[in-house]
């Protein structure tokens, strides 16, 4: 009940073992388990976050009651962003920017993305771009310093519409002003 990959992944070891011989079985659940970690990796958990009143922390939308801005969005992506699951970021924010024409302000929170492998920085600035051309800006927040240290060494930061926020309530709270002011 907890968890049915972990549990295709003892089975499938544990069958192999038996009818195989434990060296292969080992190797098919090392095999399984790979599989099953590229699987669950190339969807991670992506998920549009507000301001629960009276604190500086954001949660989902979809569970929480929390405050939000008709003209910024917040995003988290629960997982680092490597080849395999960039393109479902890239599809997640033209998806939530199509559906939200109010937009001005779009920040990613980065405080779980732990990599960035190449593919996913091509697919940062595919995103960047598109936003730009939308009138949209692009900001990230609580980005790791190993993480910041690599997209400091590319123009990705120096090109960025918008700003790098040390956190995301001072995102949220510098943007509403903004927001509020126009």
């Amino acid at each position: 009940n907890y968890d049915k990959t972990d549990f295709i992944a003892v089975t499938a070891t544990i069958c192999a073992t038996l009818f195989l011989g434990v060296e292969t079985g080992l190797m098919v659940g090392v095999g399984v388990s790979i599989g099953l970690y590229l699987f669950r990796t190339s969807r991670p958990h992506i998920a549009q976050i507000g301001l629960v009143e009276g604190t500086e922390h954001f949660r989902n939308i979809a569970r929480h009651d929390v405050k939000t801005y008709a003209e910024i969005i917040s995003i988290r992506v629960d997982a680092g962003l490597y080849y395999a699951n960039a393109r479902v970021l890239e599809d997640y924010v033209n998806d939530v920017i199509s559906t939200n024409p109010e937009t001005k302000h779009l920040v990613l929170q980065c405080s779980a993305i732990n990599y960035i492998d190449a593919s996913a920085l091509e697919s940062l600035e595919a995103i960047a771009y598109r936003l730009q051309i939308a009138g949209v800006k692009f900001h990230l927040s609580e980005v790791k310093g190993p993480v910041m240290d690599k997209l400091s060494k590319t123009h990705f930061i120096r090109d960025l519409s918008g700003s790098v926020f040390f956190s995301h309530f001072l995102a949220i709270k510098a943007l509403s002003h903004s927001v509020s002011q126009t």
